[in-house]
């Protein structure tokens, strides 16, 4: 994409049983769109294949929740996540996402795929504030230190429910809250 997307307030609410689907290789281009996908964001194909899996990036999202990811993702489990994301026209949806590895014939890791579905609003509201002081502390410094502090942030909370990060997105998910 050429120009940076603008954000606005306008929120693009999913359907219950909607599913956006992609994958991406190993470097997080993506390879895969379903046509959930390319409807709700508002890109064609041609504008998402290849292009780095964030170019849907709100800026409203913490860096520290993408390293944990990956972090999760290199260590071969799978990452759930509550994820804001941005529409080609500068729209926003909130999804809750569920990315695994994808393993070749070998056991290898190729790429990654990634299923998101509608969250509850309230599972949105509870996560809105710890995503709002993480984003706050990436401001507040430059480079990777500042996004391991804003990752902290998050897993000290975490480990705060006495759940890991994966059970605490699952209950968030189900329940709405903790």
């Amino acid at each position: 994409m050429s120009q940076p997307i603008a954000p606005n307030n306008n929120e693009i609410v999913l359907k219950n049983g909607d599913l956006i689907v992609s994958k991406t290789c190993l470097k997080g281009n993506i390879t895969y769109a379903n046509r959930h996908f390319m409807s709700i964001a508002g890109f064609t194909e041609q504008q998402l294949l290849q292009q780095p899996h964030s170019i849907i990036r709100h800026p409203d999202m913490p860096k520290g929740v993408y390293r944990m990811m990956w972090q999760s993702l290199r260590s071969g489990s799978e990452f759930f996540g509550f994820v804001k994301n941005l529409c080609s026209d500068g729209s926003f949806y909130w999804v809750f996402a569920n990315v695994t590895p994808d393993l070749d014939e070998k056991g290898e890791v190729r790429g990654y795929y990634s299923v998101r579905r509608k969250p509850s609003r309230e599972a949105i509201e509870a996560v809105i504030p710890l995503y709002k002081k993480m984003c706050e502390i990436e401001v507040a410094g430059r480079g990777s230190p500042v996004i391991d502090e804003s990752m902290k942030f998050l897993t000290d909370w975490v480990d705060s429910t006495g759940l890991n990060y994966s059970q605490v997105a699952l209950h968030l998910y189900r329940h709405g809250s903790l």
